[in-house]
């Protein structure tokens, strides 16, 4: 099984009537629980955009923990589902049920392996590599 992150940004919600609001709800729940039943789900959520905002940066020997959004930010993600699917294909299928429910586009990354997440040598050594060669 892989793991993979189904996720949107704020901008790409689309406008609708307050019902076609209520509508969009109740779908997303609905596939929520469609996810949840198949074993798939490991976490979904929409982030509350009027909630306090905070970031967190490393110090000197101690974390700085600062209010308000990060200055840099271009793009906020505004929800998301964790699944835990089989192949490739499963996780197309769910993030095409989510943005048929929602009515606007997602973005699907699988998520690193612990031994997959880079290392200064391994990257060094990657970079060496004659292109093409694995």
């Amino acid at each position: 099984m892989s793991e993979y992150l189904i996720f949107f940004n704020d901008e790409w919600v689309t406008e609708t009537t307050d019902e076609g609001w209520q509508q969009r709800a109740r779908d997303a729940r609905a596939v929520v629980e469609e996810m949840r039943s198949a074993g798939v789900l490991i976490f979904s959520g929409g982030l509350d955009n009027h909630g306090r905002v905070f970031h967190a940066e490393p110090g000197n020997g101690t974390a700085i923990i600062t209010d308000g959004p990060y200055a840099e930010t271009k793009e906020v993600i505004g929800g998301f589902a964790a699944i835990d699917v089989p192949d490739e294909s499963a996780a197309r299928y769910w993030a095409g049920r989510i943005a048929m429910a929602c009515d606007w586009p997602q973005e699907v990354r699988i998520f690193r392996t612990p031994d997959q997440i880079p290392t200064p040598d391994a990257d060094r050594a990657a970079a060496a590599r004659p292109a093409g060669e694995m």
